[in-house]
């Protein structure tokens, strides 16, 4: 089937080496893409790792930190949020020595305090996914369309601010509401995948597939009513 490359280019859409329709930026990270952005994430351990990365993203280059991670994961106890929650003023030493990862003082020093900080939300809530996954919002309060009008209007939603705020009241760090809503896009609690990309319907199989701790995601008032 041919493609109009340049009608896709205008709806922020390009084609990937296989010949499929993606969204534009698929050729820079295509396994990032194709098989991870918007896939639901229900792993505490991931979680975190996910929560973690999106913190030294801000202001950064999303691609500069994905080609980093598995040195992110290596310097951070694989994003054991209980081993990352004792680290030292050696470990910050340590980390503020190692070339291989960002070595911004105040992003290691949240990402230690957003460990201990998960411990307590663990304690709170059970889990940290069945904490994370009550902002989904829920089908009302998504377009039907991604557009790349979206994509370029929108940097945060209710949802991610609730969110932030609510992480923020209980201490966490570098979880703004636009940080909040890239987290959202990576944990699968959206779909952001643009209306055309043929991993969009892929990414809702898998939401539909996947054993999501929903029962509570449009249920806001259980934690947000204590803010």
């Amino acid at each position: 089937m041919k493609h109009d490359k340049a009608a896709l280019k205008q709806a922020g859409l390009t084609l990937s080496e296989d010949g499929r329709v993606c969204c534009y930026w698929q050729p820079s990270m295509p396994d990032y893409h194709d098989n991870e952005w918007g896939r639901p994430v229900v792993d505490d351990r991931r979680l975190f790792e996910k929560v973690c990365l999106e913190g030294f993203h801000s202001g950064m280059s999303w691609q500069l930190i994905y080609n980093k991670r598995e040195n992110f994961r290596r310097a951070f106890a694989d994003f054991d949020f209980h081993q990352v929650a004792t680290f030292t003023e050696d470990d910050v030493a340590r980390l503020m020595a190692d070339k291989s990862i960002v070595r911004n003082r105040a992003k290691i020093l949240s990402t230690i305090n957003n460990a201990q900080r998960a411990i307590e939300l663990l304690n709170e809530a059970g889990s940290l996914a069945e904490w994370f996954w009550q902002f989904a919002p829920g089908p009302d309060a998504r377009p039907e369309i991604i557009d790349l009008a979206y994509w370029q209007q929108t940097k945060t939603s209710p949802e991610a601010t609730k969110m932030s705020k609510a992480l923020k009241k209980r201490g966490w760090t570098w979880v703004g509401p636009v940080t909040a809503y890239s987290l959202m896009q990576a944990l699968g609690l959206v779909n952001d995948h643009l209306t055309g990309c043929e991993c969009r319907r892929a990414v809702e199989a898998a939401r539909e597939k996947a054993c999501l701790p929903c029962a509570n995601q449009h249920e806001l008032t259980s934690y947000s009513e204590k803010e």
